[in-house]
């Protein structure tokens, strides 16, 4: 375990102006920096090795940034891109239940929500939406309500299905041939 890799480290790496700025729109370059820089800190993280984080809100919010997020640009389009989710939603749970989410600043806040909007369970759904309602992050709102519309209607996302190796039906091959498609 790299002991330079602390909670405080993982969130000021992530906030930072050049990291906001590949949020949600990444590039192979940075998938590739992020992976190299913390692939061994994620795997130590789904080890459990970081657990003792989970005891303060940073260390909730550092856990679940590493777990949820960090895998979805270091393995973009491979199955592993989803391989720590449940354990993101159950930190993120975890933290909601111990009050944690109070302590964090609204702008940091939806990182931690974020694995419930990931999640493929509508229960999961239905909270991140209430929960980003609740502390009026309406945009991110806006985004659970349509990720929560998508579960309720196929149970599952279906862009996830060819990384998954799960069989797509007719109605979600006609769903992603759409212009209105949530392709990830």
């Amino acid at each position: 375990m790299d002991k330079s890799i602390t909670a405080e480290s993982i969130i000021e790496y992530w906030y930072s102006d050049s990291v906001k700025s590949k949020w949600f729109n990444s590039t192979i370059e940075f998938d590739k920096a992020l992976k190299e820089k913390y692939e061994e800190t994620w795997k130590e993280a789904l080890r459990g090795e970081y657990i003792s984080w989970s005891e303060s809100a940073e260390g909730c919010l550092a856990l679940v940034i590493i777990l949820d997020q960090f895998p979805l640009n270091m393995f973009r389009g491979e199955l592993q891109s989803f391989s720590s989710e449940a354990v993101a939603v159950k930190i993120s749970k975890k933290a909601i239940e111990r009050g944690f989410d109070k302590e964090i600043d609204n702008k940091k806040l939806s990182f931690l929500y974020m694995p419930l909007m990931h999640s493929e369970n509508l229960d999961d759904q239905n909270l991140a939406v209430k929960l980003f309602e609740q502390a009026n992050l309406m945009e991110n709102a806006r985004f659970a309500k349509h990720h929560r519309e998508i579960i309720e209607k196929f149970g599952r996302f279906p862009h996830r299905n060819k990384i998954l190796q799960r069989e797509s039906s007719k109605a979600e091959i006609d769903y992603l041939n759409s212009e209105g498609a949530f392709t990830g």
